[in-house]
């Protein structure tokens, strides 16, 4: 998988939850997908963290849907009702 610089540098840092294989998983295996107006897309995915339990985790990519910019966890995702 490839990653920005930002991610690398940046996002890793702030973020000791968060790695390459966590943000690969949530793309690989995603709840919701949404297209940015700016052609980047984010991915939302289920995943269980060490001392943080069951969370869901929002990675934006790149165009190319497989470039990680960023990640974090999003606490106020909201699954759509299916009825």
């Amino acid at each position: 998988m490839k990653t920005t610089a930002y991610f690398r540098n940046d996002v890793l840092a702030k973020r000791p939850y968060l790695s390459e294989a966590i943000c690969a998983a949530v793309i690989a295996n995603h709840i919701s997908e949404k297209v940015q107006p700016d052609g980047r897309f984010q991915f939302w995915g289920e995943v269980t963290l060490p001392g943080y339990g069951v969370r869901i985790i929002r990675v934006v990519t790149l165009e190319d849907k497989e470039t990680i910019h960023n990640g974090f966890i999003d606490s106020g995702f909201r699954r759509r009702s299916t009825s």
